[in-house]
């Protein structure tokens, strides 16, 4: 029997055979409704497979792989941990630490608390001249940048490294170090998705190339520099695509031969948030797995407390999460280990389309300054953020610990790191809106109507709703009758209560309770009541909390409300 078992084949199921199963699982809606629209514009398949692909991308599909695993560098995601110190002896110490407990790159922000001094400089030379780095820096006055002047002529030529600036810094006599960056992070924390930060990268990459004296001067200086979020294919798909378009690019100035471009990448800050802090540690390491399948050359790990202050503990444990990735996954033993997958192939070819379609956009407007200059890139920018904080606050992404399974007792910190103050982070409305009703010691209840059973479900949706800015509701017992509801709203301290109940109960109560309740109470309903609507908020009520709607606008309504009332 077992022979029989070995040599038994089962026939595949065509894409037409699935998709008439899906479309009998799903009872009725359409389709359409699996297919999945993304920031970028891209719509994702339920299903790909080797036909659709071929079918896609035909001859493409190998170019593509092709040119991803030619442009990937030998030595691929060193871990570069940046070093946080409050004076320069705490810094070397760190340092020292960081480099002997596996940090590979000296990764150092120059907006430090103690000065750049002539001899902290000379110390920090002899580390350039041993280890390869990472440094950023304001503008090319950057106090941080006369270290090069205290490196040894004769060990110049073999110092490496990349500085970091809005602007790129005309270095002489260090050949080995990148100083043009096409820094997309920039544009990544006011919003950008990924097909912006790609056409943005190229749209850099021209205007520097085209101020070098030649092509092959500029790629030997040039590096381009990414955010990795917590969308995991979708960053995995924009490293790979980054390649593919650099080879198109490249092409375009008349190079036929592979120029590979270093990768430098971190971990996406406008994901962190201070609520929580342990889950930005998740979001730190599932960002870092898609910068090592990507292709990223040197990453960095920001600790999950980089919003506030780092500790020895959290730094040690973002240069652990790169480690253990690199030791544990095998996945540097694969050159392009997400090479063949039929969704992120087909992801990728989608990125290269639409990034390219873009930057075509932008040089036809004269490059990237004009396109600034214009508006047009504050104005995408802005439309992708607004739409980022939309799907946050209705729930559509899920910010774990924020929007979604919120600790109410979580004590908010109110320092602040600098270096990370402007990142436009969706987290911000509700850590904003969470000091507020701390700070004003709002007191909320839930009332809750019939049966344990049938109040629960809309209760505990409350519950968790109101838990995202910090309030924890206090509880009635179920009742039963409008008299019940109205004594326990006469006793309760609680100033916004919402009434939660399944819909037979919560139509035949809700008229008696808003005829007697207490008039500094404002009251709403968990649910959708199209039809009693227009009576219910005519007789007093204030609104209805329901799934899907905008967290921050119905809450930040209710707490003006609450002032309303109060004065």
């Amino acid at each position: 029997m077992s022979n029989n078992m070995k040599n038994i084949e089962f026939e595949k199921p065509s894409y037409s055979e699935w998709q008439d199963a899906a479309i009998k699982a799903l009872k009725g809606k359409p389709f359409e409704s699996l297919l999945t629209k993304t920031s970028e514009g891209v719509t994702l398949e339920p299903l790909y497979t080797q036909e659709s692909l071929v079918a896609k991308l035909g001859e493409e599909l190998d170019k593509q792989v092709s040119t991803i695993r030619s442009l990937q560098n030998n030595q691929a995601f060193r871990v570069a941990q940046q070093i946080y110190a409050d004076s320069s002896e705490a810094f070397f110490a760190k340092l020292d630490d960081s480099l002997a407990r596996g940090n590979e790159v000296v990764t150092i922000d120059s907006r430090v608390n103690f000065e750049w001094t002539e001899e902290v400089l000379a110390q920090l030379a002899n580390y350039f001249s041993e280890y390869s780095f990472k440094i950023s820096v304001e503008n090319s006055n950057d106090p941080l940048l006369a270290v090069f002047d205290k490196i040894k002529v004769d060990q110049r030529e073999t110092v490496k490294g990349f500085i970091v600036s809005k602007n790129p810094i005309t270095l002489n006599d260090f050949p080995s170090v990148r100083s043009i960056g096409a820094d997309t992070t920039v544009y990544h924390n006011e919003g950008a998705n990924a097909v912006q930060e790609l056409a943005y990268a190229l749209a850099l990459a021209a205007k520097y190339a085209n101020q070098e004296e030649s092509f092959e001067a500029f790629a030997k200086k040039f590096y381009v520099s990414f955010a990795v979020d917590t969308q995991f294919f979708t960053e995995i798909a924009k490293l790979r695509a980054f390649k593919v378009l650099w080879k198109a690019f490249s092409s375009a100035y008349g190079v036929t031969e592979n120029v590979k471009i270093p990768t430098v990448a971190e971990t996406s800050l406008r994901s962190f948030s201070k609520l929580d802090v342990y889950v930005n540690l998740l979001r730190a390491a599932n960002e870092a797995l898609s910068g090592l399948i990507g292709g990223a050359d040197v990453f960095t790990v920001h600790p999950h407390d980089a919003l506030t202050k780092p500790t020895d503990q959290s730094i040690r444990i973002a240069r652990n999460v790169s480690l253990i990735l690199k030791e544990e996954t095998s996945v540097l033993k694969v050159t392009d280990p997400a090479g063949g997958s039929y969704f992120i192939e087909s992801l990728t070819a989608d990125f290269v389309k639409e990034a390219w379609a873009l930057f075509i956009e932008i040089e036809a407007a004269g490059g990237i300054d004009a396109y600034t200059a214009s508006g047009k890139l504050t104005e995408e920018l802005e439309k992708s953020y607004l739409a980022r904080i939309k799907a946050a606050q209705t729930r559509k992404q899920s910010l774990i610990g924020t929007n979604i399974y919120a600790n109410p007792a979580d004590v908010l910190e109110s320092e602040t790191n600098p270096q990370f103050a402007e990142v436009k982070r969706v987290a911000v409305p509700f850590e904003q809106l969470r000091m507020e009703m701390t700070a004003a010691n709002v007191k909320t209840g839930i009332l809750a109507l019939g049966t344990l059973k049938s109040s629960k479900p809309r209760a505990d949706f409350v519950s968790g709703f109101l838990n995202t800015v910090g309030l924890v509701p206090e509880k009635s017992e179920p009742v039963a009758t409008a008299e019940e509801a109205l004594a326990w709203l006469n006793a309760t301290e609680a100033t916004y209560v919402v009434i939660t109940g399944n819909d037979d109960d919560t139509k035949e109560l809700v008229p008696a309770i808003l005829a007697g309740k207490p008039a500094n109470v404002i009251v709403d309903v968990a649910g959708k009541f199209r039809d009693e609507e227009e009576a219910w908020l005519a007789n007093g009520l204030n609104g209805f909390i329901f799934a899907g709607q905008n967290i921050i606008e119905k809450l930040n309504s209710v707490f003006a409300s609450m002032k309303e009332v109060q004065r």
